[in-house]
């Protein structure tokens, strides 16, 4: 490796690049790979590893209509082609993407992150908190494929932080979850020890859960703004006002996200599987396979929920989300057919629902 190509290849690790990562053997040789840091307006800031940088995106992501899953997300690896200023013209594949069902009545579905390796759900000790929310955000990123690590933010505040801690990881069984105060380097140096070379994560959470103090732990400098917190209720201003990735001492990036008042599912999530897979085992062992789960005879859930081994909020919420799923995904599904596009992928789950847990 020349000198020149050794340090572009180590640039490419500052924003994040795999070391065992190629780009495409067709790329036009006038090409130049950056990372997407931000999205505004008025185009893009990108980074390619040295410098930061403004671009436009090529005429065709512009396009009335187009899915806006293909046009370039934070996270992004791209080609760009030198100009003033330059222009986005591919968007690399990506590795994994965490998406949501974007905010109004359209059902189309919008990109938080691209290529990340890992998802922090923030949520704060004190009015933020919040299972039933913290599932929904648990059920979006398992259909994501990415890890997921709860974090309990403000437990130097907290009198409960331990118990409520315990409360938490009954109720997600199986997902990583840690209580910090955010403002301890000590205490968020587990959250550091994810972030090296390569690795890329992103924050999700409500605004005032403490992202951006985060942020600036992780960092080691007050960067991100930080903005105090409602007393009746614990929520915070948007002190994030876009999406931006950072580059952090550790040698991985990270993704900061303002918070999200709407966190709509995409219709294609699956509940049978990850942290409700409990529930899902449950309805296999009741008498009759069409059970309601009411007041049938040999019912296994309302068996466990009335010997305490399921949790009666956790049912109630998991109905919730399941009847959310399965209006979007029947949504979803007259949306394309109107289109003439086709069977939407979540077809299967959805039939697999009704068969299972009954449309009622």
């Amino acid at each position: 490796m020349t000198p020149t190509a050794k340090t572009k290849a180590e640039g490419w690790r500052a924003i994040g690049w795999p070391e065992d990562a190629r780009l495409p053997e067709d790329s036009p040789p006038s090409a130049a790979l950056a990372r997407v840091v931000a999205q505004h307006r008025a185009g893009y800031e990108l980074h390619d590893g040295e410098t930061l940088f403004n671009a436009q995106p090529a005429a065709r992501f512009l396009k009335r209509g187009i899915d806006p899953t293909l046009r370039p997300a934070v996270g992004d690896f791209v080609l760009i082609e030198p100009g003033t200023p330059p222009t986005i013209e591919q968007v690399l594949p990506r590795r994994t993407q965490l998406v949501r069902g974007a905010a109004g009545e359209s059902r189309q579905r919008q990109i938080i992150a691209a290529n990340v390796d890992v998802v922090f759900v923030l949520a704060g000790l004190d009015g933020d908190f919040n299972p039933a929310r913290i599932e929904r955000y648990l059920l979006l990123v398992e259909g994501s494929g990415v890890e997921a690590i709860v974090v309990l933010t403000k437990a130097d505040r907290a009198t409960d932080a331990a118990e409520r801690l315990a409360q938490l990881r009954e109720r997600v069984p199986g997902a990583r979850v840690v209580a910090v105060n955010a403002k301890s380097a000590d205490d968020v140096a587990p959250l550091a020890a994810e972030l090296g070379p390569g690795r890329t994560g992103v924050l999700v959470g409500s605004s005032g859960a403490g992202k951006s103090t985060l942020t600036n732990t992780l960092l080691g400098e007050q960067r991100q703004a930080t903005g105090a917190v409602r007393e009746h209720d614990s929520r915070g201003r948007h002190t994030t006002t876009h999406r931006a990735l950072i580059m952090l001492p550790s040698g991985g990036c990270l993704i900061d996200t303002p918070g999200m008042r709407e966190l709509k599912l995409t219709g294609e999530e699956q509940l049978d599987e990850g942290q409700f897979a409990d529930i899902d085992a449950l309805a296999q062992g009741c008498r009759f396979g069409d059970c309601a789960h009411g007041s049938e005879p040999g019912c296994a859930v309302r068996a466990a929920l009335d010997d305490g081994r399921l949790d009666p909020d956790r049912w109630r919420n998991y109905l919730k989300l399941r009847d959310e799923l399965a209006a979007t995904s029947d949504a979803l599904e007259a949306q394309l057919r109107r289109k003439g596009e086709g069977k939407v992928l979540t077809k299967a789950l959805h039939k697999r629902l009704g068969e299972k847990y009954g449309r009622h």
